[in-house]
């Protein structure tokens, strides 16, 4: 195979990744009047936007007249225990509403009230009912959506494209590589800008409700070989609800909806335990909380013998529970043959979402590099410490918009286009380089990670296991220059594997080191060496690569709250419960 042989794709904006955040992005473009074109590594129609189903949250005030973008500003974030970028989750939670009823007038269908309005339901931690759902399959509802919207506009989507760099000169994105996974015909895309929109890492962890092959971090190796910033990265929600059984599925989600439907959480002694750790709020609790109480449990004896806790929604209506969480229903019926209806399920904990990511501009969501957007869970920022549940799906849409405006005026303020065949040629020795004989396979090694990350990096850490773990990675990046990967032309998964081992790797070690340096618990970072949250700890965590091609963190002040959001938060809650809240 001619390893210089290529095709050419040329386009204003290259968007990667077809989940929410890429093609609201790729729709905003087109509308604009720009050529654009998405790459997908998985089929369309099963980005892993279908996964996110409890809904999408809208301060509209349908069901609870007080709610308003104010307040869902203070529960995100003070619920993101005050690291969260104080701007970008302002623009979430003034923007939501309008782009919500443009997705339901797009035919997102979301359930209605009696009097047409937008039914909202409970989610954790939210004061208000603004959760906006398509009973239990929201995301799925939204993606089919936006393919519908795509489609029309006949905006190119090319499935089954792996991106393995992105073309960089003089700190200057002008596009990138990729290879179709079937056919090996490698591509380059030239474009004056780049999204990425690539999802966030959780695959890396044994328990997780990412699928196989999605959610291996590539997104943050294509952003770091860029010269891109990682933020935040030590902060990795983990789903308080994930399958226990069978062992294929483990990890698999059990949308909050559950929850925010009734669902009451069980241990082995018959006791309701979330009284112990959030009395108030009981299972509508954050999920960093209701994930640790579960961990809790189950570690200290009081877990299900497949080592869970029980959730129990089987005191409502099979007919109640048919409408509003109907997937969950059938679920557990196909893979368990258990009727929530009848008996309770058993959960456990499961890696579930990357709150860190690339370090943008809450504004336009460029990055530290010309021409390279991001939006979407590969990016930082809006979630501080713990992200509250249906935030995500209002950030791929709000912000996926945003990028591709922001990608629009690039393109056309753009004085002169970039190109480099130097680029291109080392694009290609990039790729050539894992195509050789060798003595280990990918398979194994992906498992040992996964095993390690569960281990020494989970729900609850210390330095020790930190430590412990991170040698373990190291080692594992030597073993993973000895991979066997050979291609023909019609088979690449070795290779798409090979670099979906590199992206978890560096993913991975950013995520322990960030764990490392941040001496505290604070929301899902639970560190037992360090129990309390710790007011010295008031930073975000940077991550790039240096000039000899490591990894290297720096500590960087908080973006302050402005006087007009400031007066928000002190206006809603006593100073002293606010203190409280940030450092209890």
């Amino acid at each position: 195979m001619n390893i210089k042989k290529h095709s050419t794709q040329i386009s204003n904006v290259l968007v990667i990744g077809c989940g929410g955040a890429g093609l609201r992005a790729s729709i905003e473009i087109k509308q604009a009047g720009l050529d654009v074109c998405i790459l997908g590594k998985r089929p369309r129609t099963d980005a892993h936007t279908v996964l996110a189903a409890g809904g999408i949250n809208a301060a509209l005030g349908n069901l609870d007249k007080k709610d308003s973008w104010r307040q869902h500003f203070i529960d995100t974030y003070l619920e993101g225990y005050g690291i969260g970028d104080p701007l970008k989750i302002e623009i979430m939670t003034k923007e939501s509403p309008s782009l919500v009823k443009e997705l339901d007038e797009w035919g997102a269908n979301f359930a209605k009230l009696k009097n047409g309005e937008l039914d909202q339901r409970f989610f954790g931690a939210h004061k208000f009912r603004r959760t906006c759902y398509s009973g239990d399959y929201t995301g799925l509802s939204i993606l089919r959506t936006l393919i519908k919207k795509v489609d029309e506009l006949k905006i190119p989507i090319f499935d089954s494209q792996y991106v393995t760099e992105l073309l960089i000169e003089d700190n200057i994105c002008f596009g990138a590589m990729s290879f179709n996974l079937f056919s090996c015909e490698r591509t380059v895309h030239l474009a004056d800008a780049v999204i990425l929109c690539t999802g966030g890492h959780t695959r890396i962890w044994k328990k997780s409700s990412s699928r196989k092959n999605e959610n291996t971090g590539d997104g943050y190796f294509l952003g770091l070989k860029a010269g891109c910033e990682l933020i935040d990265m030590e902060m990795v929600q983990f789903h308080p609800s994930g399958m226990l059984f069978p062992e294929e599925i483990e990890g698999t989600l059990v949308t909050e909806a559950v929850r925010g439907e009734g669902g009451k959480l069980i241990n082995n002694q018959g006791e309701r335990f979330m009284k112990r750790y959030d009395p108030e709020r009981m299972e509508l609790s954050t999920r960093d909380k209701v994930a640790i109480a579960n961990y809790t449990e189950i570690v200290e004896g009081r877990g299900t013998k497949n080592g869970g806790v029980f959730l129990d929604i089987s005191h409502k209506s099979k007919e109640f529970i048919v409408e509003k969480i109907p997937t969950i229903y059938r679920q557990f019926l196909e893979v368990q043959m258990l009727d929530i209806s009848e008996s309770p399920m058993e959960v456990a904990p499961t890696a579930h979402y990357s709150m860190g990511g690339l370090l943008v501009n809450p504004e336009d969501l460029s990055t530290s590099v010309d021409g390279i957007f991001a939006a979407g869970e590969v990016t930082g920022g809006l979630h501080g410490a713990n992200r509250l549940g249906g935030n995500s799906l209002a950030e791929i849409i709000i912000f996926g918009k945003r990028a591709g405006l922001a990608s629009v005026n690039y393109s056309r303020n753009l004085k002169q286009q970039v190109r480099s065949n130097r680029s291109i040629c080392l694009a290609h020795d990039n790729i050539k380089k894992f195509i050789k004989k060798g003595n280990q396979l990918v398979r194994p090694l992906q498992n040992e990670l996964r095993l390690i990350m569960w281990k020494y990096c989970g729900v609850i850490k210390n330095k020790e296991l930190l430590s412990e773990g991170l040698e373990k990675i190291k080692q594992l990046k030597i073993k993973s220059q000895e991979v066997d990967v050979r291609i023909d032309e019609y088979n690449c998964e070795d290779l798409a594997l090979v670099f979906d081992l590199q992206s978890s790797l560096i993913s991975a070690e950013a995520t322990v080191i960030s764990a490392i340096e941040r001496n505290e618990s604070r929301g899902a970072h639970q560190r037992s060496d360090f129990p309390e949250i710790d007011s010295s700890c008031e930073f975000n965590i940077v991550v790039r690569l240096n000039k000899n091609n490591n990894l290297e963190i720096i500590k960087v002040p908080l973006k302050p709250l402005n006087q007009n959001l400031q007066a928000i938060i002190e206006g809603s809650t006593p100073q002293e419960d606010i203190k409280n809240k940030l450092l209890e």
